[in-house]
């Protein structure tokens, strides 16, 4: 049997001590959340996206929403106390952020951005993120996610 390879985000976790369950699944290009929740069966719910924002003050802001919900930008503004947020090309997830689309963690991004973590999230034991990598998502609990991002739970959606 290999051995499983971690991600930055797993290593992170682990050197904290946060419990986690990895799950893989085959793919080898970007899917949408909807489709990873299918194939790892993960409840569409408690499935969520990390999307990145870039404020009118250039600062960059996460976001961790429903995989089946849109980005309110104006909530999302007024949450991290900008005039107004845009998400960032895709182009330019990679070098903000280090990791690539589809495979975008909140855990483990090239620096610690403010981050912002829908509040539907604290209804739910566990929900599930990118495992920071396509092909890997991670169950953990919203409130050691919060804890270990600084993140803060708010309505920032549609």
């Amino acid at each position: 049997m290999a051995k499983e390879t971690k991600t930055n985000a797993m290593r992170i976790l682990d050197k904290n001590k946060i419990p986690y369950e990895a799950l893989n699944y085959e793919c080898d290009e970007f899917i949408d959340g909807l489709h990873t929740a299918s194939l790892t069966n993960a409840p569409v719910e408690q499935s969520f996206k990390t999307l990145v924002a870039q404020g009118k003050s250039r600062q960059y802001y996460v976001f961790v929403i429903p995989i089946a919900m849109e980005l309110h930008l104006k909530n999302a503004a007024k949450t991290a106390g900008e005039k107004s947020v845009e998400l960032i090309h895709v182009r330019d997830i990679n070098s903000v952020t280090g990791y690539v689309r589809g495979g975008c963690s909140p855990i483990g991004m090239k620096k610690q951005f403010p981050t912002f973590i829908h509040d539907s999230a604290l209804q739910f034991d566990a929900i599930y993120i990118s495992g920071g990598r396509i092909g890997c998502s991670i169950r953990l609990s919203p409130t050691e996610l919060s804890r270990l991002t600084r993140g803060q739970f708010a309505d920032v959606c549609c």
